[in-house]
Formats: C-alpha cells, structure tokens, sequence
C-alpha cells in the first residue's frame, strides 16, 4: 500500500497537474501575505490562510485521485489486496501532497506574512486548524473526484459549491453542520481560539470522517 501511495504521488507529479494546484497556492499566498500583518493581529491572518487554502487542497485531491485511469485503479487494487487498501493509498497520497501545499503556505505566511510568530498555545491552535483544513480538502477532493461524479464538469461545479455551502453554513448559528471554517475565523478575530479549539477541532474531525466514510461507502459500487 505504501508503495502504491508512493506512485500515485509520483504519477501526479509526472503528470504536471501538481502545477495547477502549486500556481494557485502561490497566487493566493502571494495575494494574501502582500504586506505584512500588525503585530498581534498574526493568529487572524493565518487562521484565514487555512481556511481560503481549502479549494485550493480540494482541487488538487480531486486531481491526483483522477490522474490513474479506471482499468488502472482496479489493477491496483487486486495487486494491493482489495480496494480498501487500494482507496487508503489514494487518500494517504492525497493527505501527503495537500500537506505539503498547506506547509509551503504556512512557511510562506511566518516567513513574509507576520511580523512574529503567535504565542505557542495559539500557534498550537493555528497549527491545528491547518491539519483539519487539510483533511477537509482531501475529504471534498474525494467526494468530487471522477470515482464518485463521472461529469467533470459537475465534479468541478460540486467542489466550489460544496465550499461555498461550508462558507455559509459556518456563519450561521448552525455551524455545527458542516466544518466550522467561519467560525474558525471568527474566534481568532476574537482572541477565542484557543479556549474554542477543542469544540471546533471535535466538530470538524467528526465530519471530515464522515465524509470520508461516504466517500468509501460510495467506491463500494464504483471502480
């Protein structure tokens, strides 16, 4: 499984659809981080970068899970051992490249966005809120990817739509509903993050695995 994790990274590379995902994580780190941020304002700024990054994560899940052809994927999964198998390495290598896109806009954002790194307790809290925003792309790249939504086109419409559902259903009193991206973003304007951390981290955790679980339950009936 680890060697087919391994290909799969290294297909997406070869197949220069990284780029796509690279150039737009640039552009927007380079949009964002501008201008450096006031002293004490850099727990806001970067809890907003890991919320504006999660398309970006989900464009380039959905990409490197569409890079193998159907007949490919099902090889693989006989020479795995099974399509569990098969599916955990998809995802393991979705999670490793999106981790590294996010570390390249985190290390740009301490290095040219902030004047000083945040104090250890928020920087825990920011660091986390970027391991969740992580596994949210992964988890909206799966669900969109050619696997579940044969159409690209309606991959593509349901992946932006889906964030924008995320975006609007975490402004509002039901935040509970979907990952808490606003209200990520809300608690760090408000100094809250750390004290809210614990309730936002459960809620997001709990519905990206249940996404997730969609997702496999969804490749049982799927090549």
């Amino acid at each position: 499984m680890i060697a087919l994790t391994v290909f799969r990274v290294a297909a997406y590379i070869r197949s220069h659809r990284i780029f796509q995902a690279l150039l737009l994580m640039l552009a927007l780190v380079a949009i964002l981080y501008g201008s450096r941020a006031p002293k004490g304002a850099e727990t806001e700024v970067l809890t907003d970068a890991a919320v504006l990054v999660i398309p970006i994560l989900a464009w380039s899940s959905r990409s490197l899970l569409d890079t193998e052809p159907d007949q490919q994927r099902a090889m693989s999964a006989i020479s795995v051992g099974g399509r569990l198998r098969e599916l955990s390495a998809g995802l393991l290598a979705a999670f490793a490249t999106s981790l590294a896109l996010i570390a390249l806009a985190l290390g740009w954002g301490l290095a040219l966005g902030v004047s000083t790194v945040p104090a250890p307790e928020e920087f825990a809290a920011v660091l986390t809120l970027y391991g969740l925003a992580t596994l949210a792309g992964v988890t909206l790249g799966a669900l969109t990817s050619r696997a579940i939504l044969r159409s690209p086109a309606i991959s593509i419409m349901s992946l932006l739509l889906g964030f924008l559902v995320m975006l609007m259903l975490s402004a509002s009193p039901l935040y509970w509903l979907t990952v808490p991206v606003i209200t990520w973003m809300k608690s760090a304007n408000s100094a809250e993050l750390t004290a809210r951390l614990p309730e936002l981290a459960t809620i997001s955790l709990a519905w990206c695995l249940l996404g997730l679980a969609c997702y496999a339950w969804l490749r049982r009936t799927r090549p």
